[in-house]
């Protein structure tokens, strides 16, 4: 029996009754999914081993592997503050899921005394504090670390692509490269107000892979940016490692924002190819015009489209460029859509119709930005300020800030990495049922729900309801096509 509160009575039913009880409860029992997706890949493991950590060993009361995976369990479930890792500290689930230890040895409580005479680091009493939180993401803001968690993006995917393909690269795979807005609240170094997105944001770069969905790499920018600032030295080395690790060929997709000179003549210098959206123009209207007329005849019930190849040089481009002209009909529009795709692709390699048909798949990959966006909400808030005061008393010297534009890279990689991990267990989903899955409807389904922890001696049984059962059995029965963990040896 718990504590009733009486305070509160429903009238539709006085039968109902509500009581506290010292039970194992909790709302995020996916924080288990998401553990064990990670454990498979080796990521926090191979971070922990490689991360440069300024702590003093005999200090130390979590270790680097359970700070990581707080860090990207919690933005998984749906926390974005800090904070919220005070508020779940004693998370039966969110314990185990984190804990490096085996069995139900995360869950034991201490008395106040036991945890004033012990902080043994193998035994960290419940979740990290914000404030080792903060620590944590200024740790990874130095500069050997944060190429690290840069790269950790990529590792991951070559990793899974690897796993399912038991070791095999894939021939073709497509790199989608995109920008997209960040709001901000706040005076964040770096953010800025900008016009074409109507508000103040950090503006960064994205790149995914076609194939899996899974994100490549992420770079904060300035708000202010154009959409093509530093694109040819954030894609260069990304194709370079894609080429080693997961596939022998990659193209390039972009949209109407990125073909400029330096770009495209990057790519082309490299061999890469690529197809890209390109700006209408007063130029380009007088070349589309004579193709901006229907067939004499009733239409067909059906919208039509077609290809039409022309070769174009804007003013900054240093030669002429194939340039397909797609021509729409919109249904109860009178004047037809057009738009032009550029490409060093020739009309042998790539028809125009299989080049219209490649491009449009791109609207998969910013559906998938979109939910970077939204679902995980990244929370860049870090700003300046130094620390004059502990406990509400003064210190005896102010300490220095750190980096807040760099700590704000820091978090938006944590959520790019949790982006992956929750996109995985989506796939595995849909393999299993045929059906597809939004990133939203598996936070809703399986990540997130009521349920309660059973503890047996050394055993812990998560009690979840049968409607969340539906969802764990698929997911389930795909796990083991990432395969087992990896020995630790071995990263």
């Amino acid at each position: 029996m718990g504590e009733v509160l009486a305070q509160l009575r429903f009238a539709f039913n006085r039968s109902i009754r509500v009581e506290a009880r010292p039970e194992h409860l909790t709302a995020d029992p996916g924080a288990l999914v998401v553990r064990e997706i990670e454990e498979r890949l080796g990521l926090c493991r191979w971070l922990g081993k490689r991360i440069s950590d300024p702590r003093d060993p005999d200090a130390i009361t979590h270790p680097m592997t359970e700070l990581l995976r707080t860090a990207i369990v919690l933005p998984a479930c749906g926390y974005q503050d800090q904070d919220d890792a005070d508020s779940l500290r004693d998370d039966p689930v969110m314990r185990l899921a984190v804990s490096d230890r085996r069995g139900t040895s995360p869950l034991q409580e201490r008395t106040a005394e036991e945890r004033a005479v012990s902080r043994n680091p193998d035994e960290p009493d419940g979740l990290a504090s914000q404030p080792t939180l903060s620590r944590l993401e200024r740790t990874l803001s130095e500069e050997g670390n944060l190429k690290l968690l840069h790269r950790s993006l990529s590792w991951m995917t070559s990793r899974r692509v690897r796993r399912l393909r038991r070791g095999q690269r894939m021939r073709y795979a497509t790199l989608d490269v995109d920008s997209l807005p960040i709001d901000v609240v706040g005076q964040q170094p770096g953010s800025a107000y900008n016009e074409h997105f109507h508000g103040r944001v950090y503006h960064p770069l994205v790149a995914s892979l076609a194939e899996t969905a899974d994100l490549l790499a992420v770079r904060l920018r300035e708000g202010h940016v154009h959409t093509a600032n530093g694109a040819l030295d954030f894609v260069l080395p990304l194709l370079d490692y894609v080429e080693t690790e997961i596939c022998q060929v990659a193209a390039v997709r972009i949209d109407a924002g990125f073909p400029d000179e330096p770009f495209l003549g990057g790519l082309e210098q490299r061999g890469t190819p690529y197809a890209a959206r390109v700006k209408n123009n007063a130029v380009l209207d007088r070349l589309a015009e004579p193709y901006l007329h229907r067939p004499v005849g009733r239409p067909p019930s059906e919208p039509r489209t077609w290809c039409y190849e022309e070769t174009y040089q804007a003013k900054s481009w240093s030669r002429p460029r194939r340039v397909v002209l797609v021509v729409l009909e919109r249904p109860g529009e009178l004047l037809l859509d057009w738009f032009w795709l550029v490409t060093n692709w020739s009309a042998e390699q790539q028809p125009a119709t299989a080049l219209l048909d490649f491009y449009r798949q791109r609207g998969t990959a910013e559906g998938h930005f979109g939910e970077l966006k939204d679902v995980l909400d990244p929370l860049l808030s870090s700003s300046p300020r130094p620390k004059s005061h502990y406990r509400q008393q003064a210190l005896a010297r102010t300490y220095p800030s750190g980096n807040s534009f760099l700590l704000n890279e820091v978090r938006l990689l944590l959520n790019a990495i949790a982006y992956n991990l929750m996109n995985l267990a989506r796939n595995l989903i849909e393999a299993s049922t045929g059906k597809g899955w939004s990133l939203r409807r598996l936070r809703e389904r399986v990540l997130r729900g009521g349920a309660r922890l059973v503890v047996h001696g050394r055993r812990a049984v998560l009690v979840i309801s049968r409607s969340g059962a539906r969802f764990w059995g698929p997911l389930a029965s795909q796990l083991g096509s990432i395969g087992p963990p990896p020995p630790l040896r071995a990263l």
